[in-house]
């Protein structure tokens, strides 16, 4: 057999973690979708982030246009299978409320947030938490500044935005950070990125801005991530289509499987964080899960859940899933309680119930569900949400603190005479 052609080598960056995915240096190029429902819509948006991880993403982007969106980021963030970057544009209030919030990046564009006290002052906080930054540049909100200077939203301008941003980063020691310069035209794109690469030693996140519905979209968006990624230019992307963002999550992870970045895997195991409700310890059971269903090479999405109140209906594109409550485990199909089984046999039964999955179709397997098996799920979620109530994971007092930010930033507002507006100028 011929060895592996391999395609350039990889660009070294400095190495950034965003929560416990790991951005730049030797890791793997991560794969990135945005969510599309309201951030404040804690239940939607969770269902959509949980579907993205399903379909391969490493990491999702969510809005935080309001205080109603940093509240849901407070709720949604220990629920979430994977780290959150909160996507910032003209409000300084809402990176800080985002920060409270517990996000493990952010994304800021400086196109549209330019004042340099205001953006040094979510550097220093983001420092403080040890949370990294995205200078997210966009060729279609370039500041109009530069676009005159140079010409228009041209490779140099793009850079020289992300350039000055850093120059702020700097005066307060800030050097956590990623950095993208993502334009719709793709030849502009690729020299973009092309001359960020030389010019900076940070992670680059590539993506074709507003690349459109497929399958233009997939196109345009392939040609520019592709080329770039065939040079060793990249650390992370994101397809930005105009549709499902599983569509952008599953278009990246299989690009990066076409080009050898990315093992190709028969399981697909995703698990929850040990927040609050969780009564197992959701990374042993994972791992064991991991193991034993690794070798038998079934192409499955699987999702272990440290708890049964959320974890079948957030979990619920998954294929094969198990949620823990009241020692027992609950063995869910598509969201569905098939069978409950004793804590200790969790992971035999997700094989077992795998292999008859591979067998016999997921269909036939819904189908011979055990008739007790949802009421006996609904009443230990009963007594679940009785024992540890609606807040498990104390979300109500971070939702306070960034109210009391908020409040706080209005009496500054008001002594100075500025408007709610003053940082979209």
């Amino acid at each position: 057999m011929a060895p592996a052609v391999k395609i350039a080598e990889r660009r070294k960056t400095r190495q950034i973690m965003l929560g416990r995915v790991p951005i730049g240096g030797d890791a793997p190029v991560a794969v990135q979708s945005m969510t599309t429902t309201k951030t404040a819509d804690v239940e939607g948006t969770l269902a959509q982030i949980y579907a993205i991880a399903a379909a391969g993403a490493d990491v999702v982007r969510c809005t935080c246009n309001e205080q109603e969106a940093a509240e849901g980021l407070a709720q949604i963030i220990p629920r979430s299978p994977i780290p959150i970057v909160a996507d910032i544009h003209f409000h300084v209030e809402m990176a800080l409320a985002a920060l409270e919030a517990g996000v493990q990046g952010l994304r800021l564009n400086p196109g549209n947030l330019r004042k340099p006290e205001e953006i040094k002052l979510v550097a220093s906080e983001a420092k403080d938490r040890g949370i990294p930054i995205r200078i997210g540049v966009n060729a279609g909100s370039l500041h109009p500044d530069l676009y005159k200077r140079f010409g228009g939203a041209t490779p140099e301008a793009l850079v020289e935005s992300a350039r000055m941003e850093i120059a702020y980063f700097d005066e307060v020691d800030f050097h956590d950070i990623k950095i993208s310069v993502k334009a719709s035209n793709v030849p502009t794109m690729i020299a973009a990125y092309r001359l960020a690469s030389e010019t900076f030693d940070y992670p680059l996140h590539l993506g074709v801005t507003e690349a459109g519905p497929p399958p233009g979209g997939l196109i345009k968006g392939t040609a520019g991530i592709a080329a770039l990624l065939a040079e060793g230019i990249g650390d992370t992307l994101r397809y930005s289509l105009t549709a499902d963002p599983v569509e952008e999550a599953r278009a990246g992870r299989q690009l990066l499987e076409a080009l050898g970045l990315r093992e190709r895997k028969g399981l697909d195991l995703i698990a929850c964080p040990s927040c609050g409700r969780a009564e197992v310890d959701v990374i042993k059971i994972a791992s064991e899960a991991q193991a034993a269903l690794g070798d038998l090479n079934i192409p499955l999405q699987v999702a272990i859940m440290g708890c049964v109140v959320n974890g079948p209906g957030e979990a619920r594109e998954a294929d094969l899933g198990i949620a823990s409550g009241r020692h027992k485990g609950h063995l869910f199909i598509r969201g569905k309680i098939v069978r409950v089984v004793p804590e200790g046999e969790m992971v035999t039964a997700l094989v077992a119930e795998a292999k008859k999955i591979a067998e016999e179709g997921i269909e036939a397997r819904l189908a011979a569900a055990d008739e007790n098996a949802e009421a006996e799920a609904a009443a230990d979620r009963a007594l679940l949400f009785e024992e540890k109530g609606a807040d498990a994971n104390n979300a109500n007092e971070v939702i306070l603190r960034i109210r009391n930010r908020a409040k706080d930033a209005a009496a500054d507002g008001d002594e100075t005479g500025e408007g709610e507006d003053s940082s979209a100028s």
